[in-house]
């Protein structure tokens, strides 16, 4: 009697509706190179999925955001706490009866909420998934370096046309995890012997961005710092312990993380999440560390806590509200020199999200000022621009399943670096009795690149054809999308950033 219940409750919010809509016209049709079809998934197997409900007040929220970055604002660093934020942002009482409604009646089961009860994640069978979902057609795909199996769908899916007003969208379908921006390079031909270094160590980017033995946690603060490893990318304690037992000896350091959040998988570690502990607590020098390990299909990123301030390459790198680094290589691979533009650093415009005002002033200039831009039908001007800063991405040694491996290079490098400088500042605010940074973005540009080595030499990949020839942006003074406003002096940046 209940089932009948249950299929009777769906049956009447389907005719109800009359038809469906479309709530991800974007949605990704085709698959990725390197990915293939193992064929159907069985329709009893199960799956889970994760429902964005509609949020409220999110112009509020967006005010909020704003005056507490803002430097001019009274209300800079009063930041809100995640009940606030749930508070703010809640889906009406409506939306998530009519949600929860809907799931149960499908025979959705474990559906797990969070704290601004906005995600819902459920499991079902994928006979389930497919009649909630109509379109969808769940197949079993294998593909990336690692070889990672996926279960996705590329046909889009319909809802039914009265939960318009209650779900943004249904994650876990049709995107594929991203590729890594971690390549290894070959090794490069020796050129001269004063100040040799052969790769990039915690001791060559200290010496770049001027950080002194004196410029690590001082272990007396509750700041502390972050990473996250998706993909069945997983790091060893003992990489980490082997890795600072090679490169850590000039600075005072922690050789274990703090804490691990969720799984930590037992087999081969992965050079990403090996790359992200290691140098994030080797920047962020003495600092607590925590990693957060889900099998999501995100990517790796790295963010200091006390600041709440995200570094994450995959998150998209275009949000606006998130501080995107780009990648530099030395001039001369083997000197401690001036920097230039990894060609293989990212950056443009993006298609998504539009401008926002804080970068206006510097974006306009680039644009007006650049000898060098690709054709304007190549990219979108008005949108988000980025990156906003950037680091060394080029040459990095990095122990994994205990082997150093050198030449290790990605933007996934330059992230956790800049992150974990940024975690040295926020360690200096605490200790003044300043909050910690937060969303470092508006300052950022406020500031016009003070405290940051400009990065005006160098381009990065673009197309192969006649009218680009593989030529995409270049850097010049100022901010660029190919390095923002640069890379970080620490004595500079620390002095700009520490007050108020």
């Amino acid at each position: 009697m209940g089932l009948r219940v249950c299929l009777l409750g769906l049956l009447a919010l389907i005719i109800a509706s009359k038809c469906h809509y479309t709530p991800e016209p974007d949605q990704q049709r085709t698959l990725p190179p390197g990915w293939v079809s193992l064929g159907r998934v069985d329709p009893e197997e199960e799956l889970s999925l994760t429902f964005a409900l509609r949020q409220q007040n999110l112009e509020r929220l967006s005010e909020l955001v704003q005056a507490v970055s803002d430097p001019g604002s009274p209300r800079y660093g009063k930041y809100l706490t995640i009940e606030d934020v749930a508070e703010l942002v809640r889906p009406s009482p409506l939306t998530l009866h009519t949600v929860q409604k809907w799931l149960w009646a499908a025979g959705a089961r474990n559906c797990n909420s969070v704290t601004t009860q906005d995600f819902l994640t459920c499991w079902l069978s994928v006979r389930q998934a497919e009649l909630l979902l109509p379109g969808a057609e769940f197949h079993r795909y294998v593909g990336g370096p690692a070889k990672i199996h996926v279960v996705r769908s590329l046909r889009p899916y319909q809802l039914p046309q009265a939960l318009a007003p209650h779900v943004d969208f249904v994650g876990g379908l049709h995107r594929f995890p991203p590729t890594s921006s971690l390549r290894q390079r070959p090794k490069p031909q020796v050129a001269g012997t004063v100040g040799l270094h052969f790769g990039v160590t915690p001791s060559v980017l200290r010496e770049r961005y001027n950080l002194t033995a004196r410029d690590v946690g001082s272990g007396t603060t509750n700041n502390s710092q972050a990473c996250a490893q998706f993909l069945e990318q997983y790091f060893h304690d003992s990489d980490l312990a082997e890795f600072m037992r090679l490169f850590g000896g000039n600075f005072a350091h922690q050789a274990s993380v703090a804490r691990v959040i969720g799984k930590q998988g037992r087999g081969r570690a992965g050079i990403e999440a090996s790359l992200d502990v290691q140098y994030l607590m080797s920047a962020g020098a003495n600092i607590s560390t925590w990693v957060y390990s889900s099998p999501g299909d995100s990517g790796a990123g790295c963010w200091s806590v006390s600041g709440r301030h995200q570094f994450r390459p995959s998150f998209p790198a275009s949000s606006p509200y998130v501080t995107t680094v780009g990648g530099t290589s030395f001039q001369n691979p083997f000197l401690v020199t001036n920097e230039v533009v990894d060609y293989i650093s990212g950056g443009g415009f993006s298609n998504v999200f539009p401008r926002p005002s804080y970068q206006e002033e510097a974006v306009v200039q680039f644009l007006n000022s650049s000898p060098h831009l690709p054709p304007s039908s190549y990219f979108n001007a008005s949108g988000r621009a980025y990156p906003d800063v950037a680091a060394l991405s080029d040459g990095y040694w990095v122990v994994s399943n205990n082997v150093p491996i050198p030449w290790v290079s990605g933007t996934s490098a330059s992230t956790p670096v800049f992150g974990g400088i940024l975690s040295l500042i926020n360690e200096h605010r605490i200790l003044s009795g300043h909050p910690p940074l937060g969303f470092l973005n508006p300052r950022l540009y406020q500031q016009h690149g003070a405290g940051l080595f400009d990065v005006t030499r160098g381009c990065h990949e673009s197309c192969l054809n006649e009218e680009v020839e593989g030529q995409g942006f270049c850097s010049g003074p100022g901010w660029d999308p190919v390095t923002g406003w640069g890379t970080p002096n620490f004595p500079a940046l620390l002095k700009i950033l520490l007050n108020p």
